[in-house]
């Protein structure tokens, strides 16, 4: 039905537009970034510690609400990303899909994740630069995460871009590029968030 904005039911928001915005934001992330104030930074590692702080605990349904309602959840083949409408990505996940993911995890049907994993994640070399508009940020940082799951330990690592939005005073995240080191690889079981 025209005008409905309810994802729960419909991807309204991944159009031909989204997708050039997207592309654009990535791009953006491969240039050097100016410096912003101490204070935005502050309030952006903020964001991205709490995100990694939420997904090692299991408290999906609170990391869920870092997000913005048009929010794009990324993990590209590609290294750097690519382009989704012609390449295969290992996730590419609207609010629509996120929020499948976490209730499917709480169903206890889930079998990839029976047992949950558990992990632990460590972010550095954050770099942070204003957006399109004062409301926006772009973010680059590396990560190195350890996943433990049925006597197995693995570990991952590469970077991540991100876009947040100013909502309500809040940051909301509207997009999370998970860049793995290798993302070309074939990769076992990715069901946890990375």
């Amino acid at each position: 039905m025209p005008g409905i904005e309810n994802t729960s039911l419909t991807s309204f928001y991944v159009t031909p537009q989204f997708y050039e915005n997207t592309l654009a934001d990535v791009k953006r992330m491969e240039d050097d970034f100016l410096p912003v104030s101490v204070e935005r930074k502050d309030e952006a590692e903020r964001v991205l510690l709490k995100e990694a702080r939420l997904l090692d605990e299991l408290r999906l349904e609170e990391w869920l609400s870092l997000y913005s309602k048009k929010c794009l959840y990324w993990i590209p083949t590609i290294p750097g990303g690519g382009d989704p409408r012609k390449e295969v990505s290992i996730a590419f996940d609207d609010r629509r899909r996120l929020e499948d993911r976490v209730y499917r995890i709480r169903t206890g049907y889930a079998y990839s994740q029976l047992p949950l994993s558990r992990t632990r994640r460590m972010i550095t070399n954050i770099e942070v630069t204003e957006g399109s508009n004062e409301n926006e940020l772009l973010i680059r940082s590396n990560f190195c995460l350890h996943e433990f799951r049925v006597g197995v330990l693995r570990s991952f690592a590469g970077w991540t871009g991100y876009k947040l939005q100013k909502e309500n005073d809040d940051w909301k995240i509207a997009m999370k590029m998970v860049n793995l080191i290798d993302s070309d690889q074939a990769h076992k079981n990715l069901t946890f968030m990375l």
